[in-house]
């Protein structure tokens, strides 16, 4: 067999095979349409860059949607996943690698639940969120509990537990049994719990509400949850998978006092950042109760926990730790919110969030057109809703790298939001 040459082996490919046209022209005819025509051709990444297939460089402050905590091509990473596929890539769940047992070792510990704690990887955190949909199932009750704006996920079960009605119409009838509270209404919450408490499986919250516009829950809110679903004898389930691993300044969200008010959880569901790039996500079970209902035969993955993915999630964690990124994102992202607020600028009516996971809530639904402007001058952020832009910068962005982003909100125009109804 003749050698191939593969013009992308290094990540980088070359211009002569193509422009940003070209290569949109070949993705709309090879790609189920389900994302849309994307905004750029993304070609290689460096630090808290990216560049376009036409050469053009952008500020990443999107990092694959709180994905790249380590930004792009960090070589601690880069080296640990090759070394690591260099020795033994992947095999069975049928088989334990040290990688697999050592990353789980560390995430208890982290999550202060060593010795009744337990962990399932799997690929993503839709794979997680419906491995904790399966565990609810497990205590034999019927009932689920989720916000009003959650978002947990596209798979069936995950689908389920999300809020937004867009999503959920196309495959309905989705599994039963969920119901939704509005995020914060201690009332309501209580109200939920007092109908037929007995029959109650889980509360499952987001610490933030990402897709609903960087929104936290209030100490209260989860302390009541926490009350609430002890005296009842439900778990509380915590989707840390957009808020952990320090994207808040802490390991998890949760033990931030400012949103979870120090409770500790029944289980949680973390992915994105947690191998900074590479799939890998995780149910963590906290207490004892939640430890022992899922037992052999009762859940499966094929790929999740396998060996480079558990390398790529211990170098994450390693780097995050050596390069104490907790305290830094939480200075960084402080200062991010004071020079927003500081710009005293008419377009901003509210900037709100916690470490590196801000929004930054527009006077009227111009968050897309803020969002194309941006990309224009370099910029990568994102339009959650019509009124609100999220940023969730890689955790190693410098207050030095992010004077692009306020150079770009001062220069805003003033009316951009005239006419326009917030």
């Amino acid at each position: 067999m003749s050698e191939v040459n593969h013009p992308t082996t290094a990540g980088i490919v070359p211009s002569e095979l193509g422009n940003s046209t070209q290569w949109l022209d070949r993705y709309n005819g090879t790609m189920l349409n389900t994302f849309g025509t994307p905004q750029r051709v993304l070609v290689r990444g460096d630090g808290v860059h990216v560049w376009d297939a036409d050469g053009r460089r952008y500020l990443d402050l999107l990092s694959g949607i709180a994905v790249n905590a380590l930004g792009h091509a960090h070589p601690t990473l880069t080296a640990a996943i090759a070394a690591q596929l260099g020795t033994l890539g992947h095999v069975s769940n049928f088989f334990a690698t040290p990688t697999q047992v050592t990353l789980a070792e560390r995430l208890l510990d982290r999550a202060r639940c060593v010795g009744q704690g337990r962990v399932f990887f799997t690929n993503s955190g839709t794979e997680a969120n419906e491995a904790a949909f399966k565990l609810a199932r497990r205590t034999g009750r019927r009932r689920i509990i989720a916000l009003e704006g959650a978002f947990h996920g596209r798979s069936m079960g995950a689908l389920a537990m999300t809020h937004k009605q867009a999503y959920r119409e196309p495959f309905e009838p989705l599994p039963g049994g969920v119901e939704f509270v509005p995020a914060n209404d201690l009332d309501a919450l209580a109200q939920a719990f007092d109908h037929n408490p007995q029959d109650v499986a889980a509360l499952i919250l987001e610490p933030i509400q990402g897709e609903a516009g960087v929104r936290p829950l209030t100490p209260q809110f989860v302390t009541s949850a926490r009350e609430l679903t002890q005296r009842h004898g439900a778990l509380l389930i915590l989707d840390e998978v957009q808020t952990g691993m320090g994207r808040t300044g802490y390991w998890f969200a949760h033990q931030d006092p400012r949103i979870g008010a120090g409770v500790v959880p029944d289980a949680m569901t973390l992915a994105k950042g947690l191998g900074g790039g590479f799939p890998v996500g995780a149910l963590m079970t906290i207490t004892e109760q939640a430890s022992t209902l899922l037992g052999p035969g009762q859940h499966g993955t094929t790929f999740g926990g396998n060996p480079v993915a558990a390398a790529a999630a211990l170098a994450t964690m390693g780097v995050i730790e050596r390069d104490g990124l907790l305290a830094h994102v939480t200075s960084v992202g402080d200062q991010l919110r004071e020079d927003l607020l500081a710009l005293r600028h008419p377009l901003i009516a509210e900037v709100r969030g916690f470490g590196l996971m801000i929004a930054v809530q527009w006077t009227g639904e111009i968050s897309s057109q803020i969002t194309q402007r941006a990309l224009e001058h370099g910029i990568i952020i994102n339009a959650v809703n019509p009124w609100t832009t999220r940023l969730v910068p890689p955790l190693i962005t410098t207050t030095d790298d992010l004077a692009p982003l306020l150079e770009f909100v001062t220069n805003l125009p003033s009316d951009m939001a005239q006419g326009v109804t917030a």
